[in-house]
């Protein structure tokens, strides 16, 4: 599939700039899925006012593929939203592995309705920058790609300008996640997606947990020569943060987007980027070197009662040391930046 064949509604959507929470998986207490929470998580972020959703990702536990659950989690996803919504929706698949493997998943997210594939190169950590293009270059022959700048600290590995002016290249890609977490590499992006004169068909995404607000409200200018600036920016978030409290995660896009337009960025919305960040690093456990990134989100999903509980498939993944009292803290602290009370009006309904 071309980005030409996706539907100008969903095409636009995604270049405009839209809220993608990745989607986490739900289990019951015997790790089993849990369809029924999980079809009610999905409605909640439909519900929340989100653009799209990014599934079989990080925050999905990429063991999915070991258990056999990648393509039902993928399917029970398209499913819900189609049933729950008629508005468009950019439904994004995550690929990982092997290049056989990530062609593999492709053609599964294609055939379930997906547009786009965020595809992970944590699996080809120490090849060289052709063979990392070669690979990115097979799998966009299935699919719109999003590529996926990942932290180093859970698997991601260092990417020059080299490689993104090249990867911008490549017809296929539609966009790139950039979250490495790391001012120095996210500018790298930048730069490869000016100077392959990609930026208007490349969209950027953040996924800088520790630097949302600024990263959707501050213009990168990259010189292209002596002569020639190119001003980039980000226009969404696809973000395992907003995978919880997702209807603020909504607004705080809206009022983004709104300061960009105006042309304006009051001290207030600045300053809300240090909230935002201290509640993430409670719930990706930045304390412990993110070793309770997945089940943090499950603690502030289980506490509003969309979950039963934080189980993940690795039974030795769960909360760092302090993690649950820092989460206890920040949805104290930072309470307003919650949405407890949508949850709490709606939870039945979802559940139903």
């Amino acid at each position: 599939m071309h980005h030409t064949d996706l539907s100008p509604d969903v095409l636009g959507l995604l270049r405009e700039g839209a809220v993608i929470p990745a989607h986490p998986l739900v289990l019951d207490a015997a790790r089993q899925l849990d369809e029924r929470r999980q079809r009610a998580l999905t409605r909640y972020y439909l519900d929340a006012g989100v653009g799209g959703l990014a599934v079989g990702v990080h925050t999905t536990q990429f063991a999915i593929r070991d258990v056999g659950l990648y393509e039902p989690v993928l399917k029970l996803a398209a499913e819900e939203a189609r049933a729950w919504t008629d508005r468009p929706l950019v439904m994004v698949a995550g690929l990982c592995g092997s290049t056989e493997q990530a062609i593999r998943e492709a053609k599964i997210a294609v055939a379930n309705g997906y547009h786009a594939g965020l595809l992970s190169l944590a699996a080809m950590k120490g090849s060289d920058v052709d063979a990392l293009i070669a690979h990115c270059e097979a799998v966009s022959r299935e699919i719109p790609l999003i590529g996926f700048y990942l932290q180093s600290a859970v698997g991601g590995m260092t990417l020059g300008v080299d490689f993104w002016q090249r990867f911008a290249t490549i017809d296929n890609v539609v966009a790139i996640k950039v979250a490495p977490f790391h001012r120095y590499r996210t500018l790298d992006v930048a730069r490869g997606v000016a100077l392959a004169r990609a930026e208007d068909r490349v969209t950027l995404y953040t996924g800088n947990d520790d630097h949302i607000v600024l990263d959707l409200v501050t213009p990168f200018d990259v010189r292209r020569g002596n002569a020639e600036t190119a001003r980039v920016r980000f226009r969404g978030g696809l973000l395992g943060h907003w995978s919880v409290w997702t209807s603020k995660a909504v607004d705080l896009m809206k009022r983004c987007r709104a300061a960009r337009e105006a042309g304006h960025v009051d001290a207030d919305l600045l300053a809300l980027d240090a909230r935002v960040t201290d509640c993430n690093a409670a719930f990706f456990d930045v304390a412990n070197n993110f070793h309770g990134c997945i089940a943090g989100c499950h603690e502030v999903l289980r506490l509003q009662g969309l979950l039963e509980g934080i189980w993940c498939l690795d039974p030795e993944e769960g909360l760092g040391p302090g993690q649950k009292a820092e989460i206890d803290r920040v949805r104290v602290e930072h309470a307003d930046l919650g949405d407890d009370d949508f949850v709490r009006a709606n939870l039945e309904r979802w559940l139903a």
